[in-house]
Order: structure tokens, then C-alpha cells, then sequence
């Protein structure tokens, strides 16, 4: 029984250092993976807290532009939609200049007057 004893206990001890070598390599590797992944996910968390600053002060000065352009548009949109200046005091050109100003466009076309010009206009006429 001693003849068979030796070869057996050095094939479960070389059995054991294996499956013991096999464990700790797989224990290493995944300590390796979570420091990898723990990595990167500091790297996200840099990454998203300097985008939401870029995005909050991009928010803030929309807002600014939001409520600076939401006054002027009020003033002339009243004034538009009065009756007397789409029917009397402005002409078809008036109109498309007004349109063009409350969409911010530039001006099409010549913005001089179409003909004359009258002269001064006395006050008793």
C-alpha cells in the first residue's frame, strides 16, 4: 500500500497546485477587469460633470436670449397687428419690411422709396 501512496499523494498534490494556480489566475484576472472598469467609469464620471457645466452655462445664456428677444417681439407684434397700420399708414412694400424685421431677416430688395418724394408739407394745407 506505501507503493501506491507515494505517486498517489504527488498526483493530488500536483492535482491541488493546479486547480489552486487556475483559481488564483481567474481571482487575478478579475481584479484586473474591476480596476479596468473602475477606471473607465471615472473617466464617464469626469466626462459627464464636464459637459453638464458646459450645458448649464449654455442654458443660462439662452434663457437671457430667450427673455431679451420675447419683450421685443411683443412691442412689434402690437404694432403690427393694429389695424390702421396694415390698412392705412403702411403699403404692401411697409409690410414685407415689418415681416422681414419681426423675423430677424436683413431687408430684401432697395429700401429707398419706389418714386418722388414730396417736398416739406405746409402744416396749413
Amino acid at each position: 500500500m506505501i507503493a501506491y501512496a507515494k505517486p498517489a499523494l504527488f498526483v493530488a498534490l500536483a492535482a491541488s497546485l493546479s486547480a489552486g494556480g487556475w483559481v488564483l489566475r481567474g481571482w487575478y484576472e478579475g481584479n484586473l477587469m474591476v480596476a479596468v472598469l473602475e477606471d473607465r467609469q471615472a473617466v464617464v464620471v469626469e466626462i459627464r460633470s464636464d459637459v453638464s457645466g458646459i450645458a448649464e452655462q449654455v442654458e443660462t445664456k439662452l434663457a437671457k436670449l430667450k427673455a431679451n428677444e420675447r419683450v421685443i417681439d411683443r412691442g412689434v407684434i402690437r404694432e403690427i397687428e393694429r389695424p390702421v397700420y396694415r390698412n392705412v399708414c403702411v403699403g404692401d412694400r411697409g409690410v414685407e419690411l415689418l415681416n422681414a424685421a419681426l423675423r430677424g431677416e436683413p431687408a430684401t430688395g432697395s429700401t429707398e422709396p419706389a418714386g418722388e418724394v414730396p417736398g416739406r408739407v405746409n402744416a396749413t394745407q
